[in-house]
């Protein structure tokens, strides 16, 4: 089931909370995008984008888009003050070196050991794997923000990936709109439910174990 607005802005906005001050994030294509809208200006946490920005601020209204400014997708963005602007030979080089704090990236399928698999669908043309693979395997910590199930209703957290991987145990938190689930040495752990699911509606949609917090928060 395809999902809405306001599910990929609950889904940005809670990954958001896993942000602190001062911190070097990236975003990838897709929900990912999103989150800097819930970041604060004056939070000093910079965004870093693969073509070259550090300090991207959020979507600019429309009409005050600036040509020359945009996002690793294309798409118009903003600049926070104390911005810098490079090519993506450093940008790609900040990545490699492991300055990330956090990065954010959307994923096809997400495995119980945290394989994510998020940049081809076999048969499918696509541009290339773009930042994925050095992002999932370099950064301090990997959140992947994806719909809980495929549009077809099939689960995209399995016990194995099927589709090609980005990377090997990668992942260590997955948000979604019906929960959240932190990646463990020994499995998945439900945490968090998101209103109006159940524990048992996450249970039923995930297509691997998941172990039950003591302290799972359900979200009104």
């Amino acid at each position: 089931m395809g999902m809405g607005k306001e599910e990929r802005q609950l889904i940005a906005k809670r990954a958001a909370k896993e942000i602190s001050s001062g911190m070097m994030v990236n975003l990838g294509i897709g929900i990912p995008t999103l989150v800097a809208d819930f970041i604060h200006d004056s939070s000093g946490v910079m965004f870093h984008t693969e073509n070259g920005i550090l300090g991207m601020g959020p979507s600019p209204e429309q009409g005050k888009e600036d040509g020359n400014l945009s996002n690793a997708g294309g798409y118009p963005c903003s600049i926070v003050p104390g911005a810098s602007f490079f090519d993506s030979a450093t940008a790609f080089g900040m990545i490699r070196r492991g300055y990330l704090d956090i990065t954010i990236l959307g994923a096809l399928e997400v495995s119980e050991k945290g394989d994510i698999a998020n940049w081809i669908v076999p048969g499918k043309r696509v541009p290339g794997m773009g930042g994925a693979i050095d992002l999932a395997q370099k950064a301090k910590k990997v959140i992947v923000l994806m719909s809980h199930t495929t549009k077809g209703g099939s689960p995209k957290i399995v016990k194995e990936c099927s589709l090609p991987l980005t990377v090997k145990e990668g992942a260590h938190l997955i948000i979604t709109e019906m929960a959240v689930i932190e990646v463990k040495q020994d499995g998945l752990e439900l945490i968090e439910v998101m209103h109006p699911y159940k524990v048992e509606d996450v249970i039923k949609n995930t297509g691997a174990t998941l172990k039950v917090s003591d302290r799972v928060l359900v979200n009104k």
